[in-house]
């Protein structure tokens, strides 16, 4: 019997892979977590309670552009939003402490409460107990980075679990960092929360996995829906209080103009680092850092340690740390019967609530530039969303959307959406693009009016194109 230690089992990939390892007979099962409560980083601080406050903000957003309401815009009550947010997070964190006790209650599992510390290559220490592991598992989930700018230790600053507990700001804000975190939640701050935002943006627009002009339409919708003030292609040179108690952040664009911008709180919404450095990976043959996880999730130093989900720093994605735990599950039995283990592959399948969810931002498989790049002769058609009149009867006219089809054979390589719906349409392209679809068997049928009507006319141009 193989003894498998889980170091993180509260997690989406920790979950995952006890779910999937609990019921083996040639598997002995240590599960160990010090969560308190527990019940995994999505659940409790990431993607399910930031959509409790975007949401709130995307029903003020929606009353606030809709003239044919009156009455006033109404206020959102912050006090609300977090109550609601702890009462629905904390009922789902409870939730998978009790799939996990009962994964618990089998023979041969064991659940430990406790921070776990490894004591050699494969000896985990926890609950003052030692335990000899055939195979670990790390589901340790990923931590706030905070960048080492100048000053920063002089300043206070918000990150994005600071921002979902809060229920009072101030009237400005500075932002750095502006990739998953910063486009969700600075909506979010402008609408709910009335603040004025300066927004710092390394590039020249965000979302950097997306075609220029989605970027571009982020930044128009941004400037003009939500009045943030976004300057581009700059950089954070250093940090400083101001003597009422503020921030002033000096900056450097590309060109070699300084400037520097003051507001009374500062954001650090620069994304997440996995949570490794307390392990003690030092008593190991395993050293954190660049590539030291396989695509077999093993790592590169240790074939018996695997790292899972957010911890490895691939692609901290919910549904792929889920998938990830899967295949850990499976590679540990491959391994232990001598058998290869295979990597963890996926199609790009990523959403982002911009716009408060409203015009969120989806992308499944290729755009068209890292199509270009792979080397397929692209088929590309775009379409705006306020060219099909259903957007505008919902009041929901920004946006666009691309498809990208390969020329020669009529596989469907990637699509992207930034509009109303994109994110609940991204499951559709998934199917489409996993299954790799010809464009022109999709079927061109009729049926009533739906924000779905603009992926219709997308396959129709590329249908029709490659007809020609």
């Amino acid at each position: 019997m193989d003894h498998v230690v889980v170091i993180g089992a509260y997690g989406s990939a920790g979950a995952a892979v006890a779910g999937e390892l609990a019921d083996d007979p040639d598997i002995e099962l240590t599960l160990i977590d010090d969560g308190d409560p527990g019940g995994g980083l999505c659940i409790l601080r990431g993607c399910m309670p930031s959509k409790e406050g975007l949401s709130a903000g995307a029903h003020r957003f929606q009353v606030r552009h809709d003239d044919r309401l009156v009455g006033g815009v109404p206020d959102v009550d912050l006090e609300r939003v977090v109550e609601r947010k702890d009462d629905h997070t904390l009922g789902w964190a409870a939730h998978r402490r009790e799939e996990v006790a009962d994964l618990a209650d089998r023979e041969d599992v064991t659940l430990v409460r406790d921070t776990a510390r490894f004591v050699d290559d494969h000896t985990v220490a926890a609950g003052g107990r030692e335990f000899a592991a055939d195979y670990v598992v790390v589901a340790t989930g990923s931590r706030v980075n905070v960048p080492d700018t100048p000053g920063i230790e002089e300043v206070p600053f918000m990150t994005s679990e600071n921002v979902l507990d809060a229920t009072a700001f101030p009237d400005s804000g500075i932002v750095m960092g502006f990739g998953y975190v910063g486009t969700e939640l600075v909506p979010y701050l402008s609408e709910a929360a009335g603040m004025d935002l300066t927004v710092i943006e390394h590039d020249a627009r965000p979302i950097d996995e997306a075609d220029p002009e989605f970027g571009d339409a982020v930044l128009d919708l941004y400037r003009e829906q939500f009045d943030v003030t976004v300057p581009t292609n700059c950089y954070e040179k250093r940090l400083e209080a101001t003597a009422d108690g503020g921030v002033r952040l000096h900056v450097e664009f590309d060109d070699g103009v300084t400037d520097a911008f003051e507001a009374d709180q500062l954001f650090c919404f620069t994304g997440r680092r996995p949570n490794v450095d307390r392990l003690g990976f030092e008593h190991t043959s395993v050293t954190p850092g660049e590539g030291w996880v396989r695509d077999t999730l093993q790592t590169d130093a240790d074939e018996r340690v695997f790292v899972v989900g957010d911890a490895n720093g691939r692609e901290p994605i919910l549904h792929v740390a889920k998938e990830e735990g899967n295949i850990v599950a499976e590679n540990i039995r491959r391994h232990a019967r001598g058998v290869d283990t295979r990597p963890y592959e996926n199609v790009h399948h990523h959403v982002i609530f911009t716009g408060l969810g409203v015009y969120p931002f989806a992308r499944v498989g290729h755009s068209e530039e890292s199509a270009r790049a792979a080397g397929h002769d692209v088929v590309v058609a775009t379409r705006q969303a306020g060219d099909d009149g259903v957007f505008k009867t919902k009041d929901t006219p920004e946006g666009l959307a691309k498809l990208v089809v390969d020329r020669t054979d009529g596989t469907v390589l990637g699509w992207q959406g930034l509009h109303y719906h994109a994110d609940v349409m991204a499951k559709t392209l998934q199917v489409v693009v996993e299954l790799g679809l010809d464009v022109r068997d999709i079927p061109d049928r009729a049926y009533h009016p739906t924000t779905p009507e603009i992926l219709d006319g997308l396959v129709r141009a590329c249908a029709d194109e490659l007809a020609d």
